[in-house]
Order: C-alpha cells, then sequence, then structure tokens
C-alpha cells in the first residue's frame, strides 16, 4: 500500500509503495500513474526495532519508526490509526519470523492485561503537562462547537504508550477511564460524553480520533453559532467514515499524485490532502450532493485520462460538471469507494 516515507539525506516526504516481504520492505516509485518495475529502495528487516506509536513530529501522530540494525532510521506515516497498527502488527510480525519464542511474548503482551503495580496517575498528569514531552493539546470543532486545548482519545492512547505507561492498547484504555473516573480529565462534545453512560469501565473513554477529551481544570468550551462559522471548517466538520491514500489526476497538467482521501458525512464532502506537506490541510474538496461516481474498464485507457495508468480507475462527475480521475490501489478498494460514495450523492 501507499505510505509516506521521510528522506535520509533531504528530510522532505514521499509517497511510496511499499510492499512487505518476509525478510525485508521494498519501495517503490509511482511515475505517471503507475508503479516503476524495480524498487527505489529496501529496508532489511533482520535486527530491526519498530516504534509503533511513534510521537517524534508533532504534526505526523501516525507514525512507525524502523530502526535497522546498522542504525539507519525510517519514518513511515498510514492515514488512519487501524492502517498503522496493520501495518506495525504485520512488520512486527516479520522482524520475528526467524525467532518464534519472540512472537509468542508479543502475542502474550498484547493479550495480557496488568498495570504496573507502582503506577502513580498523579504523576502520569503531572507527565501530561510537560510543554515538551506532554500530551498536545489542539482545538477542535464538534457539531459547530468549537473547544479550546483538547487532545483525542487516540492521541492519548498513544501517548500512554510510548511513555511505557500502558503495553497494550486496551491497557491505556483502562487507565485513561481511570484518570477521568479520578477527575483529571473530561470528555467534551458528543461522542465522548455519550460514551460515559456506558457500563463497561473499558469503554467510558473511547480509543477514537474523533472523541474529543480535555484536563478537567481546562477552561470550559467556546461556543459558537452555525453563522460563526465559516465555511470551510463547516465542510470539515462532518463525521470521517472513510479514508485512506489514492492516486489522483491533476486538473491542469494531467499527472498523477498520490493523495490522502478523506470522506466526511453531516456534510457528505470528498476533501483531499497532500501526505508530503507538513500542515494538515485539504488542497481540494468538494460536496458529493448530486454526484455520479462510477468504475472504469481496466481495459485501455478511457477518454479523459492522461499516462499509462495502473489501473482500477473510478471516476466522480461533480454537479458543476468537473471529472475527478481516481486510481484505487486494488479492485476490492475501488468497490469500497465507489459503494461508500454513492449513498451520499
Amino acid at each position: 500500500g501507499f505510505l509516506p516515507l521521510q528522506g535520509h539525506i533531504v528530510r522532505n516526504w514521499k509517497v511510496r509503495w511499499f510492499v512487505l516481504l518476509q525478510d525485508k520492505l521494498l519501495y517503490y516509485k509511482i511515475e505517471g500513474g503507475k508503479k516503476e518495475p524495480s524498487p527505489k529502495g529496501r529496508i532489511l528487516l533482520d535486527g530491526c526495532t519498530i516504534t509503533c506509536p511513534c510521537l517524534e513530529y508533532e504534526n505526523r501522530p501516525l507514525l512507525i519508526k524502523l530502526k535497522t540494525k546498522t542504525n539507519t532510521d525510517y519514518f513511515l506515516e498510514c492515514c488512519s490509526r487501524e492502517e498503522r497498527d496493520s501495518w506495525a502488527l504485520d512488520i512486527t510480525g516479520a522482524i520475528h519470523a526467524g525467532h518464534p519464542v519472540q512472537v509468542q511474548e508479543l502475542h502474550r503482551m498484547k493479550n495480557s492485561f496488568k498495570l504496573l503495580e507502582n503506577i502513580s496517575l498523579h504523576n502520569i498528569v503531572e507527565r501530561m503537562y510537560d510543554s515538551s514531552t506532554g500530551i498536545k493539546l489542539t482545538r477542535n470543532l464538534d457539531q459547530g462547537n468549537r473547544y479550546k486545548e483538547t487532545f483525542t482519545g487516540s492521541a492519548l492512547v498513544d501517548w500512554l504508550i510510548s511513555n511505557s505507561f500502558a503495553v497494550s492498547r486496551f491497557e491505556a484504555v483502562t487507565l485513561a477511564s481511570m484518570l477521568m473516573d479520578e477527575n483529571f480529565i473530561r470528555p467534551v462534545g458528543v461522542r465522548s460524553t455519550e460514551a460515559t453512560r456506558s457500563s463497561d469501565p473499558s469503554e467510558k473513554f473511547l480509543d477514537d480520533s474523533t472523541a474529543l477529551y480535555m484536563f478537567a481544570e481546562s477552561s470550559k468550551k467556546n461556543t459558537s453559532s452555525k453563522e460563526e462559522v465559516n465555511f470551510n471548517i463547516s465542510e470539515l466538520s462532518g463525521k470521517i467514515v472513510k479514508q485512506g491514500f489514492l492516486v489522483k489526476q491533476g486538473h491542469k497538467r494531467k499527472n498523477w499524485k498520490v493523495r490522502k482521501f478523506v470522506l466526511r458525512v453531516d456534510p457528505a464532502f470528498l476533501h483531499y490532502y497532500d501526505p508530503t506537506k507538513e500542515e494538515n490541510k485539504p488542497v481540494g474538496g468538494f460536496s458529493l450532493r448530486g454526484c455520479l461516481v462510477s468504475a472504469l474498464e481496466d481495459n485501455g485507457v478511457p477518454a479523459g485520462v492522461k499516462g499509462n495508468v495502473q489501473g482500477n480507475l473510478f471516476k466522480i462527475i461533480t454537479k458543476n460538471d468537473i471529472h475527478y480521475y481516481i486510481q484505487a490501489s486494488s479492485k476490492a478498494e475501488r468497490v469500497q469507494w465507489i459503494e461508500a460514495i454513492k449513498p451520499l450523492t
């Protein structure tokens, strides 16, 4: 699949097509909408160590860090927590493939639940407040309400694991629930507030990128009317229902670029981002109201498509008659995207 990779010499980000083998991770360049036949590089997994979650970059919370036995660092970015955890688990399995005892220990650690006996909630909160290594506070929007100095559920779970307060996500969720029960943190917004009604302690805190929380003594939410929220913010306030990397043809130069697509509902919008840029702002997007979406045949290049494309194409025509040509990584992924978009048109 597609993953942004940080360069070794020039520290910029490039999107590459990754293929995981038993002993190595290959990555390929996409040129003209098609994967090049020879790999651009490879990461040897023998003696490699993996860090996930990796929180070394504030603007990139979904990183995986690989350090080879020659001390070369590779940073890979995923488009969602689920994708990141899936890649990390598969890569970890490949790293330890020749060491069955380590694989068993890995699964035992992930499936066991035992909080550290000497753990201090006060110590955790003190560390969370640290200006350099603590939890990053951001502004968030939830159904027209703006919240200052908040963090998402998944961000706190990542932070607890990366700071060795928990081994698994289940442990981190339980620990976060304890922080909430002891009134160190509190839920804000509809999603996280509704979760507190659950009778299961581990479900009171959501490991979710749309569930918002804040320190209990933080200032209360700053609400704003629908009229005060500008149009771009209202576009981005919908619930994310699907996201992933797709290859898109440009409107003017007709070149192909990998973009991170995010599908939202209420309101229904499809936005796309440049994953090589540091700022997490869409470079384009459109309302799905009145759109037409359809798959394109893989035999031959359809009219309007430039370049020797890989295949798995589909087209979206907006109500303003703008044509978007997009490639998925597989036929199954193309079907998933079309089925997700169609009900929103």
